[in-house]
């Protein structure tokens, strides 16, 4: 009988001892952490969807009429300024030239003839002007073959890399029909939209006779090793999409930047007295996002929020809440809407901030 009491009594203190732990673990986990909006001067970084081009990108055309003769660079190869790339068949152009040399000739030996005679009052000045007239013309007649005959020939006009070729070797071409094209891949510019209230922020916070530096962010995820210069700004708003376009130039010393790629400019910009806080203070329904506020009675309340910008782990933002404002931090899925909580615990943000992957200045 004894040790049947003894067993009981041990079960009474096991039970109890059971629910007394999950009594107090219970209330530890519906305690609540709360804290507040900072404010604080911080960088914020925007992605922008960017165009890559050449700084120099041109289309070579057959400036004359007539059969490809001969090809002396490849596809995709680099070429240097003044390097012979197309030869048009020339032997009519140099027949020409050599029509216009003759005349030229003739035209000189009539001049000289009749400067003599002028000279010898034998014929009049007006004579001795009109020789001169047809001299000067065959000159120039002369010196324009050698033009036609010199178009024959396609040189590079800068340093660059060949695009593929638009027609082939023996193909008959008119006079503007495109050969290929040619880009100088030594610099390149990069093309981006930026918002209106942005470049505001941009321009208000960008010293004098100084670029806003960007990083390039490649296709392939990738940061571009060399950073680059905002060194030009379009005039005019896009009315439609209220966008301006900003341009940027990057050194391409490896030539591993192409025409035509595309890929991000990641920005730095900083941001006076913003008001921020944890991306986990916050959640979203249909589509606009939220924050739980607890007030002076220990209420909470849904308040909308408009974000301005998000930085690692955290919000910057625009409306809804102040940096008085209490808003719960951990917890949020166990309450709802105008639900009274009891016991929180209240921790200060500049404690928060060392435990979130955040960059704050």
């Amino acid at each position: 009988m004894s040790r049947v009491l003894m067993f009981m009594s041990l079960c009474v203190v096991l039970v109890y001892t059971s629910c007394s732990s999950k009594h107090e673990e219970k209330e530890e986990e519906y305690k609540f952490l709360v804290t507040s909006p900072l404010k604080r001067d911080t960088l914020v970084t925007r992605s922008y969807v960017c165009q890559i081009r050449s700084i120099q990108h041109i289309e070579l055309r057959a400036l004359e009429k007539g059969y490809l003769q001969n090809i002396y660079v490849d596809e995709g190869k680099n070429v240097k300024q003044g390097q012979l790339m197309f030869q048009i068949m020339p032997l009519l152009y140099k027949a020409e030239v050599q029509k216009a040399e003759a005349e030229a000739k003739f035209a000189e030996i009539e001049y000289k003839n009749t400067k003599q005679l002028a000279d010898s009052n034998v014929v009049s000045p007006n004579e001795l002007a009109l020789a001169k007239a047809k001299f000067d013309k065959a000159n120039a007649e002369m010196s324009l073959a050698k033009v036609h005959l010199g178009f024959t020939e396609i040189r590079a006009p800068f340093d660059g890399i060949m695009d593929r070729f638009q027609v082939r070797l023996g193909s008959l071409v008119d006079e503007g029909d495109l050969l290929t094209t040619l880009s100088d891949n030594s610099q390149m510019w990069v093309y981006f939209n930026v918002p209106e209230a942005e470049y505001l922020n941009y321009r208000s916070h960008l010293k004098k006779d100084s670029a806003m530096r960007v990083e390039l962010q490649m296709a392939n995820n990738e940061m571009f090793e060399y950073p680059g210069l905002v060194k030009t700004i379009e005039a005019d708003f896009n009315n439609e999409t209220g966008n301006i376009a900003f341009r940027a130039t990057f050194p391409n010393p490896k030539g591993l930047l192409r025409h035509g790629e595309t890929g991000n400019i990641i920005a730095t910009a900083p941001l006076k007295n913003a008001l921020i806080i944890p991306q986990k203070a916050t959640f979203e329904v249909l589509e606009k996002r939220y924050v739980f506020v607890v007030d002076k009675d220990n209420v909470i309340r849904q308040t909308e929020i408009t974000v301005a910008a998000e930085l690692p782990d955290l919000y910057v933002i625009a409306s809804g809440i102040t940096e008085n404002d209490k808003i719960m931090l951990e917890g949020i899925r166990k309450v709802r809407n105008e639900e009274k909580i009891g016991e929180y615990k209240f921790e200060d943000m500049k404690t928060v901030l060392p435990r979130l992957n955040v960059y704050v200045e």
